[in-house]
């Protein structure tokens, strides 16, 4: 009795339907912008009826959320390592700032339209940024607690009151919505903005 070849297993490294939408939809975007896109485009770009489309994403923000998230991830991953290679408290904060600033010039020059979403999404408090600013407010706070216990940075100020007023200072180059109309300011200003932080921190 002849028995049926067993079904063999899926591709476990292939990607997703939802997966290959996001990367056909971030080319798409890459190429005509967020703004200017409608589902009815992204469906016809990807080769999908527009009613399929949607049983995998409600609506456009959805899939620019999607978007948003993996590009995001990618910038956090690139400052915390370059938090972690710092030696001390006073180059991690540094290096949190630069860093943060170099990746959103980055995608500005080479991913302009990517850099629109990203934009968009902050400025419309999306969830992607939202969870985004939240990480980066963490990571600060450990940075200014580690600061405090080693002695080198005071210890009166709140630390939420620490990390507010860091933001704030820094938010004109930092801030993809506000670093695209600062672009001048940033060899010199960044450096400026570090520096008074760092002194505001110092005991």
């Amino acid at each position: 009795m002849n028995q049926a070849a067993p079904t063999p297993a899926p591709d476990a490294s292939a990607p997703s339907i939802h997966d290959q939408i996001v990367e056909a939809a971030d080319a798409h975007f890459s190429r005509f912008g967020y703004a200017k896109t409608t589902m009815a485009d992204l469906a016809r770009a990807i080769g999908f009826s527009k009613a399929y489309l949607y049983k995998f994403f409600d609506s456009k923000q959805a899939i620019g959320e999607a978007i948003c998230t993996k590009t995001l991830a990618g910038q956090y991953a690139a400052i915390v390592a370059a938090v972690d290679a710092a030696p001390g408290p006073n180059e991690k904060v540094r290096a949190m700032l630069r860093t943060a600033v170099e990746q959103c010039l980055a995608q500005f020059f080479a991913e302009r339209q990517l850099y629109d979403i990203v934009a968009h999404s902050r400025a419309e408090n999306w969830t992607s940024s939202v969870k985004h600013i939240a990480q980066l407010n963490d990571l600060l706070k450990g940075i200014i607690r580690e600061g405090r216990a080693s002695g080198d940075f005071e210890k009166k100020t709140p630390l939420d009151e620490v990390c507010q007023g860091i933001w704030l200072a820094a938010l004109p180059l930092a801030d993809p919505v506000l670093l695209q109309h600062n672009l001048d300011l940033v060899e010199d200003g960044l450096p400026a903005v570090t520096g008074l932080i760092l002194r505001s921190l110092a005991p």
